[in-house]
């Protein structure tokens, strides 16, 4: 998680702007020498510490150079004087332009023997003098005492100035030049902006190039972007906010439009149909949700919301097939008590505009502080003013917490991302932090688990599986109306009592128009303190999410599945892991060891490479084509070749086996199709199809349909008892491409033909009427092979980018890719009860039934095959 990835970066170093308020701004440091309090000027030398004095908006922090002495920050609201020393003629101390003083009534002492520990508040007026290494009073004592004048003000007044000096000292910055990793890098845009992460502002500048983006610090909030970046990237999370909305999309169009830019995709409707067939777990579906709701792990206020889904936390074993073990996904937090329901009912009804039944929200920075306390140490301290929460009221049990989240009057808050994915350090005091005793004296220490669980880890995994089960599948979407759907505001969220605080909810009031600064600020420590409502994402109810027997999450991977060459015996043959059969519906009775498979002929028929081949209904044949211009026919039976003609003077592209085999339609790469009778031994018509390599053939009812490298598919009337010495040469259609037509495919009720196109297009047409539905560009490169399930939903495809994909026939969105490790020739897709298997071969396997140099046409009798995929949905 970025947030705990912040967590472990900030350990690293001693001073943190965590040790500053909540949104305090750290300017800039300067290198001195520390004089403490002392009875003399020896006294002073002799306890004198080297290190490094922040200037922040709110607050002057010493940091020492050596790790044994403690943090000390002064406040500037409890400062009572400050001002340069003058110099005295035998002082070592007292140097001319070099010395200053800062006299205050509070100091506060943090990291105390280096370890996160609650400050140390000590009062009393005491002297504190500094000496400047490398520069003089001036330039630092002048900005100090500008920031001292602020704090005497009021807070509204107080805010006001900080922030004009901040713009002051921003517009006074320019990009440093030498940041730059490549001094050719061209700057597109420059804006001054501000870095967020949770509870700290960073202001500086943000500089586009067309190569990289560049954030400088000059060392609230405004319209933001943030950005995610690959795993290679040196920043892999950046959150920044401009001064106003039109500089925001300003730079992200300028980003967006960036020609070198790799964006990944996150269409909405993409994203849903991959959630709802299985494609994305319910817990990355949640992320993307929250994402695209502007919740982020950067910013407390609107950290990403997860739902509690398990209700049982007291017994021994967890059962994800018993409804009771689930909370009840379709109420809010607040509805799931009925007793206490009413009683908020009660005093909704009584009250004026704007009503609401919950005064607390389900996510605020003090929810997500709450379930880190343990890990986000310096985070809980600043957001506590110094110190950690009181030792009753932490995240102590998981059964408490879920009891207080039911019970509680004024307790609805949901979890957090870390209960579902990571190691579930954040539920253990692994540094042993002293969090204080709790009134049944017992120390704070590990979060006390249910007992279905066998430590973090075993409870974060068992929370996952819960997430990801059926039973929260089928239910989930009633949770997302909720939190980010229909049921969010207005008649649909009071019918599900999901009404909050109005401030809450996005668009309520804008803040930017408002210009008496207590108001605003009003406003704003709402939102920071009491939480917000993620936007709104769904005004129609979610679509529920389908019911997946085999998820494509447990297909393998290409380098599971490994083709054994032809001829050879293999202990590697495609390979399932532990799953019994590659498909669901199967008799186990049927099943057949797949790792002794061998083949039972092999047999070179051809010169060149075979492009198509085909099994005769009875087994007793096999008819092929070729490159060498032959077209070839093998007795099984007696093994050897019982039939070789060479029809055309050109390569044979496929072969169509008709009535019971006694005759063969091929086509043919000059522009023909010939229709051979295996019971005569002759070429009984020839029909001259199209103008350039006809490519493909397929028997659809009555119709036969060719596909050529003219850009066009003909359909022609076909019946079995047709006189072929008078074919009926008139075109029935004609369906018009942009580019060469390689291979096509037509429903099993014969309504749409799909078909693949040079250009890596997927065609679907209409074989009623012969019109275009739908037109789908989905490979880079020729489309291989294209095939329609049998529910028309989906089509799969193979190209020679290697991918072999599955798209929603209707929107083209693609809702699974494979990449293997070869061009991919061909696929077949057999129908079986209960499944949809598609089977596979890529370029450098040899042959079923014939060897090649690599396979380009298969057929399938045998109601199993080996190298599959199931694609049940």
């Amino acid at each position: 998680m970025a947030f705990l990835e912040s967590c472990n970066a900030n350990e690293r170093e001693r001073f943190s702007p965590l040790d500053l308020e909540p949104g305090e701004i750290y300017f800039e440091e300067f290198a001195v020498i520390y004089y403490p309090p002392a009875s003399s000027e020896t006294d002073a030398i002799n306890k004198q510490q080297r290190g490094k004095l922040k200037i922040c908006s709110k607050s002057v922090v010493f940091e020492p150079k050596e790790a044994k002495y403690s943090l000390l920050k002064f406040p500037l609201k409890n400062v009572k004087k400050l001002g340069e020393r003058q110099a005295k003629l035998f002082s070592k101390i007292d140097i001319q332009g070099k010395t200053f003083f800062i006299e205050s009534n509070l100091t506060v002492k943090i990291k105390e023997k280096n370890i996160v520990s609650p400050f140390v508040y000590i009062k009393g007026v005491e002297e504190h003098i500094f000496r400047l290494v490398y520069t003089t009073v001036n330039a630092c004592l002048s900005h100090i005492a500008q920031l001292h004048r602020a704090s005497t003000l009021d807070k509204i007044e107080q805010a006001s100035m900080i922030n004009t000096i901040v713009l002051a000292r921003q517009s006074k910055i320019t990009f440093d030049a030498s940041c730059l990793e490549d001094f050719h890098e061209k700057r597109l845009i420059e804006k001054q902006a501000d870095r967020i992460t949770p509870l700290v502002t960073t202001p500086g500048r943000v500089v586009l190039t067309d190569a990289r983006l560049y954030f400088q610090p000059f060392s609230a909030t405004g319209p933001g972007v943030e950005i995610l970046c690959t795993e290679r990237a040196s920043l892999k999370h950046l959150y920044l906010t401009l001064k106003n909305q039109s500089e925001r999309d300003e730079l992200y169009e300028n980003i967006i439009s960036n020609a070198g830019l790799d964006m990944e995709s996150m269409e909405q409707e993409n994203v849903i149909l991959k959630w709802q067939t299985g494609l994305i777990s319910n817990y990355d579906y949640l992320l993307y949700l929250n994402r695209m709701a502007d919740r982020s792990f950067n910013d407390l206020t609107q950290y990403p919301v997860m739902p509690w889904v398990i209700a049982d936390h007291h017994s021994s074993k967890l059962d994800l097939n018993k409804e009771s073990t689930f909370r009840d996904l379709a109420k809010p937090i607040g509805a799931l008590n009925s007793e206490r329901l009413a009683k908020l009912r009660e005093r909704y009804d009584e009250m004026a505009e704007p009503k609401f039944l919950y005064g607390s929200h389900y996510s605020t920075p003090c929810y997500v502080l709450f379930y880190l306390s343990r890990v986000a140490l310096e985070y809980s301290l600043c957001l506590h003013g110094g110190r950690f929460d009181q030792p009753d009221r932490m995240f102590n049990s998981i059964a408490e917490t879920w009891y207080n989240c039911l019970h509680g009057a004024s307790d609805f808050k949901e979890l957090i991302p870390e209960f579902y994915d990571g190691d579930g350090e954040f539920l253990c005091n692994r540094q042993n932090i002293n969090f204080g005793v709790r009134q049944n004296g017992r120390a704070v220490s590990d979060v006390e688990l249910p007992p279905w669980a066998n430590g973090p880890k075993d409870f974060i995994a068992k929370m996952r599986s819960a997430l990801e089960c059926d039973w929260v599948s089928r239910h989930l979407h009633l949770w997302i109306d909720l939190i980010f759907g229909y049921k969010q505001v207005g008649y649909e969220a009071e019918a599900a009592d999901n009404v909050f605080y109005y401030l809450t909810y996005e668009g309520s009031v804008n803040v930017e128009n408002i210009d008496d600064l207590n108001e605003r600020n009003s406003y704003e420590t709402q939102i920071m303190e009491f939480g917000q409502t993620p936007k709104q994402l769904f005004t129609e109810p979610h679509p529920r999410r389908y019911h997946i027997d085999n998820p494509y999450s447990m297909l393998p991977s290409p380098k599971d599945v490994r083709l054994a060459p032809f001829g050879q015996r293999s202990n590697e043959a495609a390979s399932f892991g532990e799953t019994s059969s590659p498909y669901s519906g199967t008799n186990s009775s049927q099943r057949k060891d797949w790792q002794t498979l061998q083949p039972i002929l092999s047999h070179s028929l051809h010169k060149d490479c075979i492009l198509d081949v085909h099994l005769s209904p009875d087994g007793k044949h096999i008819f092929s084509t070729s490159k060498d211009v032959h077209f070839k026919m093998y007795s099984v039976k007696e093994k050897h070749q019982a039939r070789s003609i060479n029809l055309s003077n050109m390569t044979l592209s496929k072969c169509i086996p008709v009535n019971d085999s006694k005759m063969v339609i091929v086509s043919s790469w000059d522009n023909s199709i010939y229709f051979y009778s295996i019971e005569y031994g002759r070429i009984l018509d020839t029909l001259f199809a199209h103008e350039d390599a006809v490519s493909s053939l397929l028997l659809s009812g009555n119709k036969l349909i060719s596909s050529s490298w003219d850009s066009d598919v003909k359909v022609w009337h076909y019946s079995s008892t047709m006189n072929f010495r008078l074919f009926n040469q008139d075109c029935l259609g004609s369906l018009e491409h942009d580019s060469s037509v390689y291979c096509m495919s037509a429903a099993l009720d014969g309504s749409l033909l799909a078909t693949g196109t040079k250009d890596g297009g997927v065609w679907l047409w209409h074989l009623y009427d012969y019109y275009l539905l739908k037109h789908h560009r989905c490979h880079q490169g020729r489309v291989n092979s294209v095939i329609i399930s049998p529910d028309k939903t989906q089509l799969y495809t193979c190209g020679s980018d290697g991918y072999f994909k599955i798209l929603d026939s209707y929107s083209g969105i693609e809702t699974f890719s494979k990449k293997m490790d070869d061009e991919i020739r061909c696929c077949d897709d057999t129908p079986r009860p209960k499944s949809k298997p598609c089977h596979w071969w890529r370029r450098r396997s040899c042959g079923i039934v014939a060897r090649s140099d690599f396979l380009l046409s298969l057929s399938l009798t045998s109601r199993e095959q080996q190298h599959t995929m199931n694609l049940s949905s």
